[in-house]
């Protein structure tokens, strides 16, 4: 189930929003954790099985980590102090949940590849008698890049001190599994809602702005970020290109996954509103950044944070000489471009966005670089963005070579590409990619849009949302790209 379908519009949601605020506050959690199930399990029962047990084994370990710390006035587990030296029963728990998280990312989301890339290896080394020659085919589960980080989170920050441990597996269940972004984020980590969990207040001025929220996401998704997915899909399937062709291809694709993922987190923002959630700005303009390391501080703000604490700082930061700083944010950025996806061609766009963060860090702020206008700083920085996008959304390496090479005019387009330009160059692509680049680079964000509503911007996110409706029913073309990460 989609934010951007009929059913979830005109059925899910106005079914689970009267029986939320039909139901006394403490029964609440308990409904949003039902319907968040029923929501996830919409596609496959099967799933819930592993949300339900990642969710079950973290709650335990979290209780395991907080036994000895003590007890609140209410009775809570108490919070680990910092600072002090953790006990083997502490550390089991952790590993526990660190492993079974861990293991069931790996098992699902890189099973395939392993075997893949080892009968490539073995293929290329002249041993096919060593070859794998392996039934199964294991699903990918929606979301689980996003619950098991999140859900891991949870227990670091337990163990850190960070937070305190929960008593109740209802608000942790719900924690773990509400539906607004459950799939594809942003992740929420534990501190961020713990106190809302426990008890929020839901008023109609953040409903209102949660709705107001949610028609500019639906918006941006089926009015923006779908005619630029059907100009990408048809330019980067077209083979060789002409360069001005290769350009408008990957433009429409880093408009496509910006106003498509940006979307579903204004749509999760709204919802979250909507039930008196309060959930942390996911995109803050990030094609405006003047440099690669401001462009992780605007993109996907919940996942590069998340690197941040949980492994960049414990892999040393830059705390332990150059040397080792380039080294952690190389690994870094390769482990999170496979996060991404189980592809080789993630950990190449991994890779070059590690390396010109260690070379800004090497260049530092003195630079020739930093002493350009702003504008050409901010071009220069999304042209790279723009090369790295090759790597994401080309079907292989290969794919993805060949297309920068006609970015870079090295390809003699044939003549069947003035079949792709009639499709890709008509005037409602043209004028949707041009209202695309105007919202890019000097519309205000969704953030401080809805912090204050007039009548004037009310009726605006109003007829947005009728007019996405309306383009709903015409378009066949509608996926979310997240979805498959």
């Amino acid at each position: 189930m989609v934010f951007s379908s009929h059913l979830f519009l005109f059925y899910f949601l106005p079914v689970v929003l009267a029986v939320y605020y039909l139901l006394p506050r403490p029964a609440r959690n308990l409904f949003l954790t039902l319907v968040s199930y029923l929501f996830y399990g919409w596609a496959n029962p099967l799933f819930l099985i592993l949300l339900f047990f990642s969710t079950l084994v973290d709650y335990v370990a979290g209780l395991m980590m907080a036994s000895g710390a003590g007890r609140e006035a209410d009775g809570s587990p108490g919070l680990l102090a910092k600072g002090v030296l953790r006990r083997s029963r502490e550390k089991w728990a952790l590993g526990i949940s660190l492993a079974s998280n861990l293991l069931l990312l790996g098992f699902f989301k890189y099973f395939n590849f392993g075997v893949d890339s080892f009968n490539g290896l073995v293929t290329a080394l002249g041993l096919e008698m060593w070859r794998l020659d392996v039934m199964l085919r294991v699903v990918l589960p929606l979301g689980i890049s996003f619950y098991t980080f999140q859900s891991m989170s949870y227990t670091i920050d337990v163990y850190r001190g960070d937070a305190r441990a929960i008593r109740n597996f209802t608000d942790f269940a719900c924690f773990v599994s509400m539906f607004p972004q459950l799939v594809a984020g942003p992740i929420i980590r534990f501190s961020e809602v713990a106190d809302q969990l426990r008890g929020r207040i839901e008023t109609p001025e953040l409903f209102a702005r949660g709705v107001a929220f949610f028609c500019l996401g639906l918006a941006k998704k089926v009015i923006l970020a779908n005619p630029c997915g059907k100009i990408a899909d048809t330019l980067f399937d077209g083979g060789v290109l002409g360069c001005l062709d290769a350009w408008y291809g990957v433009t429409a694709y880093a408009f496509q996954i910006y106003f498509d993922f940006s979307a579903y987190s204004d749509m999760a923002i709204g919802l979250g509103l909507m039930m008196g959630f309060i959930f942390p700005e996911n995109f803050n303009s990030p094609y405006r950044s003047q440099s690669i390391t401001e462009f992780w501080r605007r993109w996907h703000i919940s996942l590069s944070s998340w690197l941040r604490d949980y492994l960049y700082i414990p892999l040393g930061g830059s705390r332990l000489g150059t040397r080792r700083t380039y080294v952690n944010l190389m690994l870094v950025m390769l482990l999170g471009g496979l996060w991404h996806g189980a592809a080789w061609k993630f950990a190449v766009w991994g890779g070059l966005h590690g390396s010109l963060l260690a070379l800004e860090r090497r260049i530092g702020k003195q630079s020739f670089y930093h002493r350009l206008p702003p504008f050409f700083r901010t071009a220069f920085t999304f042209i790279f963005v723009l090369f790295t996008w090759v790597f994401f959304r080309a079907a292989d390496l290969p794919a993805a070579i060949t297309f920068c090479r006609s970015l870079l005019g090295l390809g003699a387009s044939p003549d069947s590409t003035l079949l792709l330009r009639g499709v890709v160059f008509k005037p409602y692509y043209l004028m949707t990619f041009a209202l695309c680049a105007v919202i890019v680079w000097a519309a205000p964000k969704t953030w401080e849009w809805t912090r204050r509503l007039t009548w004037f911007k009310t009726v605006i996110a109003l007829m947005l949302f009728v007019l996405s409706v309306i383009l709903l029913s015409m378009q066949s073309y509608n996926p979310f790209i997240y979805f498959i990460f």
